[in-house]
């Protein structure tokens, strides 16, 4: 094995030794925490395939890490919806009632979260789940510091606006 590959390895390896904690937990409270492992298993194993572009900062590999893991949650969401269709088709065939869905009963700010389209949730989420800076969020989604500021903005309006409330809510 090379040098250069040998400390390619120890700095994904040091990189994933030390955020496995906080992916982990950014993957519970997207996943849940029954898929969170699976998702942290395959979170890691992008990272070993991509592991020629680990960045050689901490702070730049722990974002990178960060964006595998989103592109695991964007999959394991797909995966859902596709599920979720089929329940729904096979409900439909053998002539069974949907379950009463709890966000008719009334809005929460989960429910409206799950809402937003995808990008701004996101956002949302790693803003006030996850402890992330605006900047840092640019860095992992891998997009100008502008459009993360802008779409957190308008998640914030559009939480206000699907809550009911004219203030602001997130501040």
């Amino acid at each position: 094995m090379s040098a250069v590959r040998r400390a390619r390895d120890e700095r994904l390896t040091n990189a994933l030794d030390q955020n496995a904690r906080d992916l982990l937990r950014y993957l519970e409270r997207r996943v849940g925490s029954n898929d969170a492992p699976d998702a942290l298993s395959d979170t890691m194993v992008a990272a070993w395939k991509g592991a020629a572009r680990v960045p050689t900062n901490p702070v730049e590999a722990r974002m990178w890490l960060f964006g595998i893991a989103r592109n695991v949650v964007l999959n394991h969401s797909r995966g859902e919806r596709r599920r979720s269709r089929l329940a729904e088709r096979l409900r439909e065939s053998v002539g069974v009632l949907p379950a009463n869905n709890d966000a008719a009963a009334g809005l929460d700010v989960l429910d409206a979260i799950q809402r937003l389209d995808p990008d701004l949730s996101e956002v949302i989420r790693a803003v006030h789940w996850d402890g992330f800076s605006l900047a840092e969020i640019s860095q992992y989604l891998g997009l100008p510091a502008s459009t993360v500021r802008s779409r957190y903005h308008r998640a914030k309006r559009e939480l206000a606006h699907v809550l009911g409330s004219q203030v602001e809510l997130i501040q």
